[in-house]
């Protein structure tokens, strides 16, 4: 049964909450997920979204990431183009990762299998191409089609395009191809403090009351 609008924005503000926890838990360490995606990010039986797949990451080394798949920033893609490898992976990777999440949720497309009726980039990958999500979305909201975007089921919801868009937007900040130019101190939920604003961070909406 797919998502409905409520739920798809509660589990991205939650999923931001975790990501932006295991990043400012410890300030020295510049502590990172490594592997975010939407397999993931688990749900309770409350319906909050849990960040997995974290814990022994810490005493990884960052150039030790796993396979690129359609989740990796190009910077940890083609960061180490001269030997085969993969480049660092850091938060600001992490934040690339959590924008494709949220683009997920909003076209209703996994960037890990093709999608040839798209017309998207497809990259390389182990079982052929994979859908470059992000470049995809771009190309779309540079034809001025940003409605085609959005996955149809979400299309029976009413009054939700202004939070669709401020969704989308954030997604799009966090995907940016440099990550100078991403959310500098990660993503905050509506209700945490922090300028909403800016480099020094995004704000996602409040989920509303079901």
């Amino acid at each position: 049964t797919p998502l409905d609008w409520t739920t798809r924005l509660k589990l991205a503000v939650g999923a931001a909450r975790g990501l932006a926890f295991i990043h400012s838990s410890c300030k020295s360490l510049k502590l990172i997920h490594g592997n975010v995606k939407s397999t993931n990010i688990l749900i309770d039986h409350a319906g909050n979204a849990r960040v997995s797949d974290y814990g022994l990451s810490i005493f990884a080394s960052p150039a030790a990431a796993p396979r690129p798949n359609g989740y990796r920033a190009p910077e940890v893609t083609d960061g180490n183009r001269g030997g085969g490898g993969v480049g660092k992976i850091t938060q600001k990777s992490d934040v690339y990762s959590f924008g494709v999440v949220l683009l997920e949720l909003l076209t209703g497309k996994c960037p890990s299998v093709p999608d040839h009726g798209s017309g998207a980039e497809y990259g390389s990958g182990a079982g052929g191409g994979v859908l470059d999500l992000p470049r995809w979305v771009q190309s779309v909201v540079r034809e001025e089609w940003t409605a085609e975007v959005f996955d149809l089921e979400l299309m029976r919801y009413k009054d939700i395009e202004e939070e669709m868009v401020g969704l989308l937007q954030i997604a799009m900040a966090c995907t940016c191809a440099s990550p100078d130019q991403r959310p500098k101190d990660g993503l905050r939920g509506p209700d945490d403090r922090g300028d909403p604003r800016g480099r020094r961070g995004v704000v996602l909406p409040v989920p509303r009351q079901p």
